[in-house]
């Protein structure tokens, strides 16, 4: 296929998922009446409270599952692997401490499973975000990191909820594009240039990985959006969730094929999980077939972004989006935002979705210039690499035998 046959269909499968949107998404809101859940027969105030608190303990441990899994979707890299694990502790334990003390002591919050619920989610979002920078800074810089998101991801609260009354049950802007824009922060203040120089060469069992975390994480992925939903619209934030994560399986697989002829695991793999992204804002707005739509826009705008937009971005920038977190959760987030706009007929999610760039974007800058002026020289053999950061006990590359002791003397294989 021609290069002017592939941009026909792509170009064309794009313009059919935006018409697409703009039909069920203003037609075909969910109505109120689906969203409810009748109660059991014969509960009780008190059963249902409890029935409330187990179903959120179990919300809270899907999305801290979710969260070590984000980090096995960043494994690809052959020599960082361990790394990448020891960076997601440590950032956790940082943005989730640090949340919880400004919450406990400054707002006067008391520990519950909401603030533990949010706590995590403010974890997991700085999580994402180190997948831009990810391999550029020093380990204990990553503790550092996530101490330094946790006010900046608080004011992000404030300013969507309060201030600005933003439609995001499911996290598009307050998680996805909160953690593009705060990564890309980051990455603009450390400006890590050799990182355009690193091969990241990857292997099947690290890819496979990458495989495991994406498949896991988009079948968890309702637990994670209606996490902090009433209990009688939980099960249509599920519908939507797995009906919009379809559609982006089929369209980014369609884009795969048509722009590259195969199937590339790490554009396949993320972009896949861009309808779940996105279906964060219009989460409880649309029915079951907007859902899928959302997704189907969301999968085929992500992936074209991982081709097209990654490599020009970067370069306008002048800093590597090192897992392209920008192509997925910055991308999808702005679809999901956006959404909104086109099925209320309002633009306060737009404005929302503006100001989350500015917040996040200058919080990470600042957070970037504290990381850059803390981390000192770091060098070439250490940059992705975990080499320095572990005790290792790995057996030494086997070493090619030298042919007269493979063979005999007369040129025949010796045997054993």
């Amino acid at each position: 296929m021609n290069l002017g046959k592939k941009t026909g269909l792509t170009i064309a499968l794009v313009f059919v998922c935006m018409a697409l949107m703009l039909v069920p998404l203003g037609s075909a809101a969910a109505a109120g009446e689906e969203l409810i859940t009748p109660d059991a027969p014969g509960s009780t105030a008190d059963q249902s409270f409890l029935d409330d608190e187990l179903n959120k303990y179990n919300k809270n441990q899907d999305v801290w599952f979710m969260l070590m899994m984000v980090a096995f979707l960043m494994l690809f890299i052959r020599k960082f692997e361990w790394g990448v694990a020891l960076g997601t502790l440590l950032v956790t334990a940082g943005s989730f401490i640090t949340y919880m003390a400004i919450n406990e002591f400054y707002y006067g919050a008391s520990w519950n499973q909401d603030l533990m619920l949010m706590g995590v989610i403010c974890a997991i979002t700085v999580v994402i975000a180190i997948g831009v920078f990810l391999g550029t800074i020093k380990m204990w810089q990553y503790l550092l990191a996530g101490v330094l998101f946790a006010p900046v991801f608080v004011a992000l609260e404030y300013f969507l909820f309060t201030v600005m009354d933003a439609t995001d049950p499911g996290g598009s802007m307050l998680v996805h594009m909160c953690a593009a824009y705060f990564g890309l922060g980051v990455a603009l203040a450390v400006r890590e240039k050799r990182a355009f120089d690193e091969p990241m060469y990857t292997t099947t069992h690290s890819v496979s990985f990458v495989w495991l975390a994406s498949m896991l994480l988009w079948m968890l992925w309702p637990s994670f959006v209606t996490a902090l939903l009433p209990s009688d619209q939980v099960t249509w934030g599920m519908i939507t969730c797995y009906m919009a994560g379809l559609g982006s399986i089929i369209t980014t697989y369609l884009i795969c094929q048509i722009v590259q002829k195969k199937v590339n695991p790490l554009i396949y793999t993320y972009a896949m999980l861009a309808g779940p992204v996105a279906i964060g804002s219009p989460l409880l707005s649309v029915n079951q077939w907007g859902a899928l739509v959302v997704g189907l826009v969301a999968g085929a705008i992500s992936a074209l972004s991982f081709i097209y937009l990654q490599p020009r971005l970067c370069k306008f920038l002048g800093v590597l989006d090192v897992m392209g977190v920008h192509n997925l959760h910055g991308v999808a987030g702005w679809i999901g935002a956006l959404s909104i706009v086109v099925i209320t007929g309002t633009f306060t999610n737009a404005i929302a979705a503006v100001g989350t760039m500015v917040i996040t974007l200058v919080g990470g800058l600042i957070a970037g210039i504290i990381i850059r002026a803390t981390r000192g020289k770091i060098p070439d053999e250490d940059l992705f690499s975990d080499d320095a950061d572990f005790i290792k006990t790995e057996a030494p590359p086997e070493q090619t035998l030298p042919r007269e002791v493979i063979m005999g003397t007369e040129g025949s294989q010796k045997t054993a």
